[in-house]
């Protein structure tokens, strides 16, 4: 039902994102196709899938369209106490105009998910678990203009059901940890184009409430966030090309924590052949969570802090695209500010985990090339990440999250299509992370990779069979220090789309 994801950074996600400090993931609504596919995989530790999708297309070119989708995944899990039971059924309804410049859908969608495993969310040789349950409505509308005009509005409600025990084996025994969510909202952007400009825009609010028996420890269970960008553009032709210039600003603002601005500004050259050099600056804000602010400050597993502030991130950046022989090369140059981020941390012969204040600074550069041939497609990437922080009088051993980052990163994505119907598709990661205490097992240097075989027979081109291994060399590397990395597993599968 989405089209594929779009990572936001820098000033795309100060103008489009919302409480979101350094990245955002877009999705948009595809358009319903007359269709289906079945999928069903298996593998060890009594692993099954399934999931169906049908849609139809409207009959009219104003007609109404639809699609539904059902999937549920269960499985014993890879190491002991880390099984999983999920499932989700959603349906969708369409309407697009006979141009298709407008479209229109109305989503509903229902999911369960358990989850187990051991040290999940703590350091402290326990068998964790989540239950959670959501219910997601969403309402949106779409329309372009021949000119380039764009509108854009949305409502949703959320209701999120979160049951969490820190140790599965005796629920309840340390706190009851259940929390309800809801959270609903109305969203509208656009774009003006005029001749040789144009003025984005864009406006979000929400309004959330928690209903907790742990979370009671703050000044508040509920809050609104609002937003407001406005980022006019005006671009020149040049001899070699076009420039574009980008300025203007986002307004944050909540009843809990008073209105915030926040500068946008970017210069971007364009010439032939896809080549872009492009200056940025950015601000972006961010308001800590429920778990930060309304946890026990001074016992439990987590720790909160009800003064926790606003935060702010100031991205500096500059990137450039271009092609050399066969390859096209992105590269990009920041860094980043983070002012009063939220950080959960671990003391030494503290049983919890605190919400902390840190400021860092970040600076990195990161290249990614590709090349795409009759054969293979590969896409090589490289990133130099190097971090200062400052908790001030907080006294912290070790990071979960802020300081839990790969000071050297390289990947490598191959897709090579071996004959016809038959692919071999790789992903390929080596990382150097930053030293962190809580990291006992597995190092700080890791080679992770997964290996894929897909098989299309051309006497029935609608099935595809295949063949996957995640965690290829077995690697014992905990991604979040103190949580058990999950082994090599293998699972097979098998499509049919009509």
């Amino acid at each position: 039902m989405l089209t594929a994801p779009a990572v936001v950074t820098g000033a795309a996600n100060a103008a489009r994102g919302l409480n979101a400090g350094t990245g955002s993931v877009e999705f948009g609504w595809a358009p319903v196709r007359t269709g289906g596919r079945v999928s069903f995989a298996t593998g060890p530790h009594d692993f099954n899938r399934q999931a169906i999708y049908v849609s139809r297309a409207a009959d009219t070119p104003t007609g109404l369209a639809g699609d539904v989708s059902w999937a549920r995944s269960q499985s014993d899990g890879a190491i002991a106490f880390g099984d999983h039971d999920f499932s989700r059924v959603a349906a969708r309804v369409q309407r697009r105009s006979a141009d298709a410049r407008a479209q229109t859908d109305l989503f509903v969608g229902y999911q369960h998910k358990f989850f187990g495993w051991p040290n999940l969310y703590t350091p402290f040789g326990f068998n964790e678990s989540e239950n959670l349950q959501t219910v997601l409505i969403a309402l949106n509308h779409s329309w372009r203009s021949q000119a380039g005009s764009e509108f854009q509005a949305a409502a949703f409600y959320r209701r999120n059901k979160d049951d969490y025990e820190f140790n599965r084996l005796v629920p309840g025994a340390s706190n009851p940890f259940q929390h309800t969510t809801w959270l609903r909202g109305l969203a509208a952007s656009g774009r003006v184009q005029f001749a040789s400009a144009a003025l984005g825009y864009s406006f979000e609010a929400q309004r959330d409430h928690l209903a907790s028996t742990a979370l009671t420890f703050g000044r508040f269970n509920e809050r609104s966030l609002e937003k407001v960008t406005l980022l006019p553009e005006f671009s020149r032709p040049t001899d070699a090309g076009s420039v574009t210039a980008r300025a203007g600003g986002a307004l944050d603002h909540s009843d809990r924590d008073g209105s915030a601005w926040s500068p946008i500004a970017e210069l971007e050259w364009r010439g032939a052949a896809g080549r872009t050099i492009r200056g940025e600056y950015s601000e972006t804000t961010q308001l800590p969570s429920y778990t930060a602010l309304n946890s026990n400050a001074t016992s439990g597993l987590f720790r909160g802090n009800p003064d926790l502030a606003r935060s702010r991130a100031r991205n500096l950046e500059l990137a450039a695209a271009f092609g050399v022989c066969d390859w096209s090369v992105e590269l990009a140059m920041f860094r980043r500010w983070d002012d009063r981020l939220v950080d959960w941390t671990f003391r030494r012969g503290v049983t919890a985990r605190t919400a902390n204040p840190v400021d860092t600074v970040t600076d990195g550069v990161e290249i990614l090339t590709t090349r795409r041939s009759a054969q293979v497609d590969l896409t090589l990437s490289y990133a130099w990440l190097h971090k200062r922080s400052d908790y001030g009088s907080a006294l912290v051993d070790a990071s979960f999250y802020a300081l839990n980052f790969p000071e050297q990163r390289a990947t490598a994505a191959i897709r090579w299509r071996v004959a016809q119907g038959v692919e071999v598709r790789s992903d390929n990661e080596y990382r150097v992370q930053a030293p962190n205490s809580l990291r006992v097992i597995g190092g700080d240097e890791a080679l992770i990779s997964s290996l894929g075989l897909y098989f299309s027979p051309s006497a029935f081109p609608r099935w595809e069979l295949s063949l996957l291994v995640d965690n290829l060399w077995n690697s014992r590397f905990q991604e979040v220090p103190a949580v058990p990395a999950s082994p090599r597993q293998w699972s097979v599968s098998a499509a049919f789309r009509w």
